[in-house]
């Protein structure tokens, strides 16, 4: 009886039994399921997070260096900015002193047709305060800021007359071999003379220059007359002047008798022709006066471009 009481239980229970076992086992191999899934995905999280962290560092470092360098460059321009400034405000300053300082002006040749007419302009000039004049001979002009400095020309560089500082050198010296007498003579007067004068104010201490050459003037001219003047232009290019100005004029008109000048017949008629037919004559060639020459030449190196400047006879006219 026993035996069969214990067999109703045990047909009772197993069924109960295997299926508590089955999902002891299925409860096992979820969790086992899910710590495997889980090994498997916080590395992967983790290692998408540990990115993105630097990722945003990173970024945060380029915005970093990248506003430093904007402020960097922004220093730099401000100083370039800066300096530009105070460089202009120097140059403004120097420009403003300069113009505003008097100049000192050397002449050689006021008694000639061009250099009469400039040394009335320097004289009237506000901007000059002092003339030299260089002059064979005594002078019976009178100006409050004239200083004659009666001169052999022959012997200037040995025996120079006392000068103060010049700015400006303005050499209107000239005749023509017939005056003269000679070639020779021709060329002491129209090229050592001008080189003594032009070394004269170097020694003291000008920078400008202006000089009045001819038409035509070249060192390799086969005429006597146009290559001194050619030779005299390269010579005097060649000095420690920061700027000179040479002016070539063509045949020059002006008041030649109230000068004492001799009278050139063959200058009268050539004059007189010019006039007539001056619409139709080339610029360069037409007769120039004096005053305009001398005006022309005063501007020019009062505005001191550096190098040299030559002005042909068309640019002389006004």
């Amino acid at each position: 009886m026993a035996a069969v009481v214990v067999a109703v239980v045990l047909a009772k229970l197993l069924p109960v039994l295997l299926r508590m076992r089955l999902l002891a086992h299925l409860r096992m191999a979820l969790a086992r399921a899910w710590e495997a899934s889980l090994t498997r995905c916080v590395p992967t999280l983790i290692a998408s997070q540990v990115v993105a962290a630097r990722a945003v560092v990173a970024v945060a470092v380029i915005q970093a260096v990248v506003v430093a360098l904007a402020a960097a460059a922004a220093v730099v321009v401000s100083a370039v900015v800066l300096e530009a400034t105070q460089m202009a405000t120097r140059s403004a300053a120097g420009n403003a002193q300069a113009a505003a300082t008097p100049v000192v002006a050397l002449i050689a040749g006021a008694t000639g047709l061009v250099g009469k007419e400039l040394l009335a302009l320097l004289l009237a000039d506000n901007a000059c305060r002092e003339v030299h004049s260089l002059v064979r001979k005594p002078s019976s002009q009178q100006h409050a800021k004239l200083r004659s400095h009666v001169v052999d020309f022959a012997t200037l560089t040995q025996r120079p007359p006392a000068l103060p500082q010049i700015d400006e050198v303005y050499i209107c010296l000239g005749t023509t071999i017939k005056v003269a007498g000679s070639k020779e003579a021709f060329k002491a007067v129209d090229f050592d003379a001008f080189m003594a004068v032009a070394g004269i104010g170097i020694a003291q201490d000008a920078t400008k220059l202006g000089v009045i050459s001819a038409m035509g003037a070249s060192s390799s001219s086969s005429v006597f007359y146009s290559r001194v003047k050619g030779e005299m232009e390269e010579a005097v290019s060649k000095l420690s002047y920061q700027s000179v100005t040479i002016a070539r004029p063509s045949l020059l008109a002006g008041d030649r008798e109230s000068l004492q000048q001799t009278n050139r017949p063959g200058e009268s008629i050539a004059l007189a022709a010019m006039r007539l037919f001056n619409p139709i004559i080339p610029a360069n060639y037409r007769s120039v006066e004096a005053a305009d020459v001398a005006t022309t030449l005063l501007r020019s190196v009062r505005t001191g471009a550096v190098g040299v400047q030559t002005l042909l006879s068309a640019q002389l006219q006004r």
